[in-house]
């Protein structure tokens, strides 16, 4: 089913990347891909908007915000949405593998995990691997299903995503989207998928120490709020 998938990408000052993420896109796949700008001070809606995106400017900051923004923008006959960072470590081609299940009616949601997957040396903190690992036990306790990774490059069927009823508009907005998956009976599946050094910038959640540990309350909180203990 070409032409499908109106992909989100949220991004804040993310000029050096996100050409090259845009540019590794399976276009194939998509029916759009919306850039969505958090308040950047560089060019990334320039670079975006001229190698194809469709710019959306969300100057709330935050994760969860910029990619619920996006959501709110997708035309409504569009059937599939799709989530990938615009910092050139996801390896965009993987998209196709996690959409054919979903196109195909098998899975309602599909996401990567860059733990399963090849990763670059050092593309990753060894925090960020540990975050991943330890969510997946807990969840694995509560609801017997195991996510290895809360990786940002996933696929869902729109109809299924807005029935989630998200709510967190930060950091936490991947896991919590995860969770209520399993919540509201969702038929998910795993892929492994490859992970890089990001292309430029600086990371927003692992670029130091007071982001780190801001990410990692937020998450605590989601966890304690959608009610897995």
């Amino acid at each position: 089913m070409p032409g499908a998938i109106c992909l989100i990408i949220p991004a804040l000052n993310e000029a050096e990347a996100i050409g090259i993420t845009l540019n590794e896109l399976p276009w194939e796949l998509l029916r759009e891909c919306i850039v969505v700008d958090n308040g950047s001070s560089d060019a990334t809606a320039e670079v975006a908007s001229r190698n194809g995106a469709r710019v959306l400017y969300e100057p709330k900051r935050g994760y969860g915000q910029a990619c619920w923004s996006g959501v709110l923008a997708v035309p409504q006959n569009c059937e599939f949405i799709a989530f990938l960072d615009g910092d050139g470590s996801d390896i965009a081609s993987d998209l196709r593998t996690l959409a054919a299940p979903v196109l195909r009616g098998e899975a309602d949601f599909a996401i990567g995990s860059r733990l399963r997957g090849a990763r670059e040396s050092t593309s990753m903190l060894p925090s960020q691997v540990f975050a991943g690992r330890f969510v997946g036990f807990l969840l694995d306790l509560r609801y017997r299903f195991r996510y290895t990774d809360m990786g940002p490059m996933r696929i869902i069927r729109r109809d299924r995503l807005l029935a989630l009823g998200m709510k967190e508009m930060t950091y936490g907005w991947n896991i919590e989207m995860q969770i209520r998956a399993i919540q509201k009976g969702l038929r998910i599946q795993e892929f492994p998928t490859g992970h890089r050094r990001r292309a430029g910038g600086v990371s927003k959640v692992s670029g130091s120490l007071p982001a780190s540990i801001q990410a990692a309350v937020r998450i605590i909180w989601v966890l304690l709020r959608t009610g897995i203990f």
